[in-house]
């Protein structure tokens, strides 16, 4: 079994500042940190981290050799990262001191994906794997069809959200993931979507999983917040990873929970996602 990640790779740039700016105004930050990001790379890592092997098909400038060695670091397949002709993404972070962010991306090297590479990357896969995207790349809908054609289960992240992008997708979709603001928003644009698994993250009030007439919920963890970047992709990579190690959904729910609680303490994106073993702990303990 395999996860297949269609997804961005960013370079995290991400400042400490003594509140989210305004607009308008300007603020000093405290201090910077640089690492791996991108909803792409943080989702592939969470998904290995959880003990799923992952394939990442994605797309780096020159610049973005240090991006790919750390993706294999952390147990990621790289082999289908194209180099191109653009620049690395990357993502100016805003980061509060109760842990709330904003962002700003660049999307560079992830807007330049190829349908051919999606092709022949997924022509390997079968039924018994997935595949993953967010709204961070190109040619999601294509990927998404092809996946389908092929069995895979469909997981898609919509994310950052806009309604083009989830109307093109959600005809392939088996598994759809929002905020619970995405959700508001993509019900005042299409009303009640019909079809896919639906699962709606609601931050500290924990997460819900539609599907077949019924609603499996799950409440967060208390845990204190340093920095809740990534904390979103940590819940489903982590998710998909545990549903690719065949656990019920109520399982990998409450494993998405807790492995998004851990992550949460620490700064941080990619480097931040905690390890099966630690999540499992954790899930002892808790």
């Amino acid at each position: 079994m395999t996860v297949y990640c269609l997804g961005s790779i960013n370079a995290d740039h991400v400042y400490s500042v003594p509140h989210l700016p305004a607009p308008g105004e300007t603020l000093a930050a405290t201090a910077l940190s640089q690492g791996l990001g991108g909803k792409g790379a943080n989702q592939s890592v969470a998904a290995a981290r959880a003990g799923a092997r992952v394939v990442h098909v994605g797309a780096v400038g020159a610049d973005g050799a240090w991006a790919v060695e750390q993706l294999a670091a952390f147990g990621v397949e790289t082999s289908h990262v194209a180099r191109v002709g653009h620049p690395t993404g990357h993502a100016i972070i805003n980061v509060a001191p109760d842990g709330e962010n904003s962002i700003v991306i660049l999307p560079g090297a992830n807007a330049r994906q190829d349908t051919g590479r999606i092709a022949a990357v997924l022509a390997e896969a079968g039924p018994d794997d997935t595949l993953l995207l967010q709204n961070e790349t190109s040619h999601q809908s294509e990927a998404a069809a092809l996946a389908a054609e092929h069995g895979l289960r469909v997981v898609y992240s919509a994310a950052p959200f806009e309604i083009g992008a989830l109307s093109a997708v959600l005809p392939h979709v088996s598994l759809l993931v929002l905020n619970a603001v995405e959700a508001g928003q993509m019900g005042a644009a299409l009303g009640p979507v019909e079809g896919p698994e639906i699962i709606v993250t609601d931050g500290a009030r924990g997460a819900r999983w539609r599907f077949g007439g019924q609603t499996l919920s799950v409440p967060a963890f208390p845990v204190m917040p340093v920095d809740t970047t990534g904390a979103g992709d940590c819940f489903i990579g982590s998710l998909v990873g545990a549903l690719d190690r065949r656990l019920s959904r109520a399982d990998a729910l409450r494993y998405a929970a807790a492995a998004a609680a851990l992550q949460v303490t620490r700064p941080g994106t990619a480097d931040a996602m905690p390890a099966r073993a630690e999540v499992e702990a954790f899930l002892a303990r808790a």
